[in-house]
């Protein structure tokens, strides 16, 4: 490609866009180009998960004004890219998302259109991995519960955590169970096996060397797990995937963490096994609504729940593997290489 390329760098509060415009600038260091840069306040829930894409998003004036001088590249994390900014923006030939998916784009207007649309997966494997271990440990010591009592009302009622009744399970020899193994699994139990762990992984779709050892089935998985945490794919097949009939495999007093895809597992069914005794605690980072609705059961079980707001991907390294990977994405089109993350 001749000429300046003129590229758009839309970040948000998470990949801001100082961090978009300095990787692609990197990436294109033998290719002049011009970079502007664009900070968009999402409207929905700027600092949690967004829905696909809706044609009345108030960012879209914004983003068609920033793309209204003949650019060609759109990198962004949320940018509403819908059928209306495609039709004001002619010029733009690539879009690159700062995610594992592109849910912000209208992808059928972006085909019909001639516009490339391109992702950023793995950026967070190894954050939402380190995490889910975190939670983990969290629910099996009782780490939170311990803080709130000390930290936040002052007791030291927590004590009793050190008692053989109250006290948690650790990771030396427990059986943990991981259902699926891409690319966070793996890395949990890589983790989990370093700490002691007798790991099992469930995933048919994976063959080859693994950590831990393979089961054939989901059942056999669960009623040999003192922990089981959740690694799969949301598709159809796997809503639901946990439910009533799946907890009760487990043995008495185990610990589910989910750090995955809310709808994974049966909320009310979780809490049912929670209230009875059934299960000892959960770890939670993803929800089947989110935001979590006030009203939601999970909220009046706190000595046996943790709760995060779906930050297993928050760090910072994330951000900028994001980034990076997106340039990566430019510069290959720039040079007419394949694209190596592209929906068409």
């Amino acid at each position: 490609m001749n000429g300046t390329l003129r590229v758009v760098a839309a970040g948000d509060h998470f990949v801001l866009p100082s961090l978009i415009a300095s990787a692609v600038r990197q990436e294109l260091r033998d290719h002049p180009c011009d970079v502007r840069v664009l900070t968009l306040g999402w409207p929905l829930e700027p600092f949690g998960p967004v829905a696909e894409v809706t044609e009345a998003s108030d960012a879209e004036d914004v983003l068609i004004e920033a793309l209204s001088d003949d650019r060609e590249v759109l990198v962004t994390q949320m940018a509403p890219v819908t059928e209306r900014v495609l039709d004001a923006s002619p010029s733009l030939r690539l879009v690159v998302v700062c995610r594992g998916g592109p849910v912000n784009v209208n992808l059928d207007a972006a085909k019909s259109r001639d516009v490339r649309v391109c992702f950023s997966p793995g950026r967070n494997a190894a954050a939402t991995a380190e995490f889910t271990v975190g939670l983990m440990l969290a629910a099996l010591r009782r780490i939170p519960q311990a803080h709130d009592l000390l930290a936040r009302q002052g007791s030291w009622r927590g004590a009793t955590y050190y008692t053989y009744e109250h006290s948690g399970l650790e990771l030396e020899d427990l059986p943990v169970g991981l259902v699926g193994y891409g690319a966070v699994g793996s890395r949990v139990a890589r983790v989990l096996c370093a700490f002691g762990a007798r790991v099992m992984v469930y995933d048919p779709y994976v063959h080859g060397e693994i950590h831990g050892l393979r089961l054939s089935s989901l059942d056999e998985l669960l009623t040999r797990s003192q922990v089981i945490t959740l690694h799969a794919r949301l598709t159809p097949e796997t809503r639901g995937l946990i439910g009533a009939r799946e907890l009760a495999l487990l043995p008495p007093g185990a610990v589910v963490v989910n750090a995955a895809r809310g709808p994974l597992l049966d909320e009310d069914a979780l809490c049912d096994a929670l209230e009875s005794g059934r299960l000892s605690a959960t770890a939670l980072d993803t929800y089947e609504r989110e935001p979590l609705p006030a009203g939601s059961r999970l909220l009046n079980l706190a000595e046996r729940v943790v709760l995060t707001p779906h930050l297993g991907g928050a760090s910072r390294a994330t951000a900028e593997k994001a980034a990076a990977i997106a340039a990566g994405e430019v510069g290959r089109w720039v040079r007419g290489e394949p694209l190596a993350h592209c929906l068409g």
